[in-house]
């Protein structure tokens, strides 16, 4: 699926919203004019099929092949099963933290000391849960191949992070996808899009404000 189809089917199942005037508010507590829900393709049988078939072309285009799939917790989880399943593969899930309870495991399911691991994201903004689970996979004597996501909102804040580690990380679509085919569709106009570049830059600037 090229990136132009999966932002129109996110827009069209209500998974991308944009707002330039009532922002959205984050987890993290950044007020953004964007807010992407990926969780909403799991109740779409041809967008998550069309998504899951994507990552599998991604996984295919990485060099020296992959030995399991990792989902990120939460919402990484339902497509690393469904990538995992495609390519006949052992996958694994990723919590934030150890649990503290039971095993205390942070990194559910079997993979080997060695193995080479892929990592799935729903999504990238600060990269920090993507970067935690890697880090955890690492830790426990695996190679990271690499971090597929379907959406990034491609924050210098996130590149930096995934430079330092040294993590390859691809995204189906961008955040500069999304704002070029809104605007190019004449949904958007020229101040929404000064807007929204704006707070690209500096993801903060309207938290701050």
């Amino acid at each position: 699926m090229e990136n132009k189809q999966l932002i129109h089917r996110l827009l069209d199942i209500g998974a991308v919203k944009i707002n330039s005037r009532d922002f959205f508010t984050w987890t993290s507590g950044i007020q953004s004019p964007i807010y992407c829900d990926n969780r909403l393709t799991m109740s779409y049988p041809e967008v998550r099929s069309a998504v899951a078939d994507t990552l599998v072309d991604m996984i295919h285009e990485l060099q020296g092949g992959v030995d399991v799939i990792a989902g990120c917790a939460t919402a990484g989880i339902p497509h690393a099963a469904w990538v995992a399943e495609r390519l006949h593969l052992p996958m694994v899930y990723v919590r934030g933290t150890a649990k503290k309870h039971g095993r205390r495991n942070q990194i559910e399911g079997v993979a080997a000391e060695g193995s080479r691991v892929v990592v799935i994201e729903d999504l990238i903004s600060t990269g920090r849960s993507s970067i935690q689970a890697a880090d955890a996979l690492r830790e426990a004597g695996m190679e990271v191949a690499g971090i597929l996501s379907i959406f990034t909102y491609g924050l210098a804040e996130a590149q930096t992070a995934f430079m330092e580690k040294g993590y390859q990380v691809q995204s189906i679509a961008s955040y500069e996808d999304l704002l070029n085919e809104l605007y190019s569709q004449g949904e958007m106009d020229d101040s929404q899009l000064e807007k929204l570049k704006v707070w690209r830059e500096n993801p903060y600037v309207f938290t701050n404000a």
